[in-house]
């Protein structure tokens, strides 16, 4: 058996058959020229259920007894039952994404088995636009946002011909990312025989110093903890715009119990689109996607007469990933005001820009443990929402999750057929009945809404009040350019 990080163990004690911890991603591709989505769904089948050696991290399970040594430890199977793990269906007519968004809300509720590896594929044609649909989900005790994001560009290609894509579990990709980290010129080797790559720096000796150098260095940082805890006191003290963890956020329609079956809805934005908006008013494209959330948000709640007299406060993941760090989960969080308390967009996202840059300021400072610290402070609260009556009885800390996960800046292709959608699904939680997460593909950033099904009516609403807070911006923009002119 295997160790478990308490990153990963707090996402499998937090689990209710109310509240599924699995992180999820829907992507759509165009077939390549000639070919029908019948045909790709047959050839993505036969390369992901081929004879291949599967990555450690989708044979993981929790250890026997599930409710004790199974939080703490990991068993690792030799073999995987392909059919079981790797699905193909067809959606039913008409074929629109209206289906697919309902068959994604079905099996999204639904719990993964901890008696074998916790992850599923999903093979999905029927698509009346000509489109193959890829859903996957994962359970979070594996991976996190930018993990998965990771899995999945390394099963693509920038280039149109090439036919060599396999599937996220092949253990040859991985072994083809560890060359690269220690040779780039081999990160172009053909996966297929990347297996006699032999990694440099290998020895004992060498061994020994990494190790005893990276417990020195973990040493500090965790004697810096105290301090670095009354940093983020001071900051909380004397910084108007900081959110610090342990703030109380407003009571709304989303800090509420909720039952175990979801809704997703899903569209994407071009980057070039929000960038033009974010250089005109001089904030991050972060700050904008921050800023179409919080209007729709507002416009949803009045629209359901639920709107609080003070702003919500939005949990913002941080990635603590590295480049040549390994997969699995490394994430900090910090908090944001999302003003939605303000009728006026320049001003919602002026208070916003500066909530999310006092926290970006003090993640900064602080060393990767330390942030990590924060991290956990901020997340705190997900380990109790399953507690009957916590969700009702305790002042919320955060409303809800809105996650910005990147994801390859060029046009991504699998054996020719065309990434046309990408789009994240993520977990919803008693108290956080709303999760908002975006990943970015070309130029393109997807939005993937998953909501408490029954606490959230027409969640789908908001993808219209997400491009109504955009063109809100895009008139700022407009009114600013006609005062200057």
């Amino acid at each position: 058996m295997q160790y478990m990080p308490v990153t990963s163990s707090m996402f499998l004690i937090a689990e209710t058959r109310e509240q599924p911890m699995h992180v999820g991603g829907l992507q759509l591709f165009i077939p390549r020229e000639g070919q029908t989505a019948e045909e790709l769904a047959d050839e993505v089948q036969a390369a992901f259920t081929s004879d291949m050696a599967i990555s450690e991290i989708f044979r993981r399970r929790p250890a026997q007894p599930f409710s004790l040594v199974g939080s703490v430890a990991w068993s690792v199977d030799d073999e995987l039952d392909m059919a079981y793990h790797v699905r193909r269906i067809a959606l039913p007519k008409p074929g629109r994404i209206r289906e697919l968004f309902h068959y994604v809300s079905l099996n999204h509720s639904t719990l993964l088995d901890r008696s074998r590896p916790m992850w599923e594929c999903h093979i999905i044609e029927g698509l009346a636009d000509g489109r193959l649909a890829l859903y996957t989900k994962v359970h979070h005790s594996l991976v996190d946002g930018v993990t998965a994001m990771r899995l999945l560009a390394r099963t693509l290609s920038d280039d149109p011909d090439n036919r060599t894509c396999t599937a996220p579990w092949d253990d040859r990709l991985r072994r083809r990312k560890a060359a690269a980290l220690d040779d780039p010129e081999r990160a172009v080797v053909d996966p297929r025989t990347v297996s006699e790559v032999q990694r440099p720096g290998s020895g004992l000796l060498d061994g020994l110093r990494k190790q005893v150098g990276a417990a020195a260095d973990i040493a500090g940082q965790v004697a810096g903890l105290v301090p670095a805890a009354g940093q983020v006191a001071w900051k909380a003290i004397n910084d108007e715009d900081f959110v610090a963890p342990g703030t109380f956020a407003p009571r709304s329609m989303f800090d509420v119990p909720i039952g175990g079956a979801r809704r997703f809805a899903a569209d994407q934005w071009s980057v070039s689109r929000m960038k033009a908006v974010s250089e005109a008013l001089d904030v991050t494209i972060n700050d904008i996607v921050l800023a179409m959330c919080s209007s729709a948000l507002r416009t949803y709640m009045i629209e359901n007469d639920s709107l609080p007299e003070d702003p919500l406060i939005a949990m913002v993941p941080v990635s603590m990933h590295v480049g040549s760090d390994d997969d699995g989960n490394a994430v900090s969080a910090v908090m944001a005001n999302l003003a939605t308390d303000d009728p006026d967009p320049a001003s919602r996202l002026r208070t916003l820009a500066a909530s999310m840059r006092a926290s970006k300021n003090i993640i900064r400072g602080l060393r990767p443990i330390q942030a990590l610290a924060l991290g956990a402070a901020t997340l705190a609260p997900l380990a109790f929402m399953s507690i009957p009556g916590f969700v009702n009885f305790t002042p919320p800390q955060f409303n809800l999750i809105i996650s910005n996960v990147p994801g390859p800046r060029d046009q991504m292709y699998w054996n020719g057929a065309q990434l046309d959608g990408c789009y994240p699904v993520s977990i919803a939680t008693s108290g956080n009945a709303l999760n908002i997460t975006l990943t970015s593909a070309a130029d393109q950033i997807g939005f993937g809404l998953i909501g408490a099904r029954a606490q959230l009516p027409s969640l789908q609403r908001m993808l219209d009040y997400l491009e109504d807070g955009l063109v809100e911006l895009e008139k700022v923009v407009a009114q600013a350019t006609d005062q200057r002119s």
